[in-house]
């Protein structure tokens, strides 16, 4: 499992706390950051209790800190700065089986902009911006096709020679709109293929059952 899954698996375990998840909840409500003082006396809470679980939230980045001083005074007398909390820019996203909507979003998006802005179709837009992403996922870390497959959720299993695909990250998109996400997703991992170089491995539509419409097959 990939170190940014692992931190999101992690965010969302310290979420399942319930004193925890009221202490996040009530902070990601407020338009100030707040004290240890304030969540405890808002919620009824001991201040080291809460103050115990808001650095938990902290140390999973759902939380940010900063110290102030709320007097607003400084200098010799002022008092140490009071530790605040306020939520984090952090999005966390678990799904299992994973799936990636945020990729197919973004290439959609990308596709739709360049087909008005330069009269290309949409839908040869959409593939070569899919293949253009592949070819930079084939950067990341160096990895083997086996590892990067497996970064991206699409669980790959060997079949022989070949590959199959045990998960689509683009599951209900290639339901609802199975030509264009599945030619989408297909150009992508040509683009993943030919960014590896020599895998000796090309990627073709073979639709199965309870699988991705994308096979890896030994190149003739």
């Amino acid at each position: 499992m990939d170190q940014p899954k692992d931190a999101d698996l992690s965010a969302v375990a310290a979420l399942d706390e319930p004193t925890r998840r009221r202490l996040y909840d009530h902070v990601a409500r407020q338009p100030e950051a707040v004290s240890r003082d304030d969540a405890a006396e808002a919620l009824g809470l001991a201040r080291q209790t809460a103050a115990f679980h808001l650095d938990r939230l902290a140390e999973e980045s759902l939380l940010e800190v900063r110290y102030e001083r709320r007097s607003g005074r400084s200098g010799p007398g002022a008092g140490r700065p009071a530790k605040l909390y306020r939520r984090s820019a952090k999005q966390v996203t678990v799904s299992l089986p994973e799936r990636r909507y945020d990729i197919a979003g973004r290439l959609l998006a990308q596709a739709l902009e360049e087909s008005e802005a330069t009269g290309e179709p949409a839908r040869a837009a959409l593939h070569r911006k899919a293949h253009e992403l592949g070819e930079q996922m084939a950067t990341d870390g160096g990895a083997p096709v086996l590892d990067l497959l497996e970064r991206y959720g699409f669980e790959p299993q060997s079949d022989g020679d070949a590959i199959v695909l045990a998960n689509c990250p683009f599951h209900t998109l290639s339901r609802e709109h199975t030509e264009t996400v599945c030619g989408m997703n297909l150009h992508l991992l040509r683009g993943l293929l030919d960014g590896l170089h020599d895998t000796g491995l090309h990627a073709r539509l073979a639709p199965t059952p309870g699988h991705c419409c994308v096979r890896l097959e030994q190149a003739a």
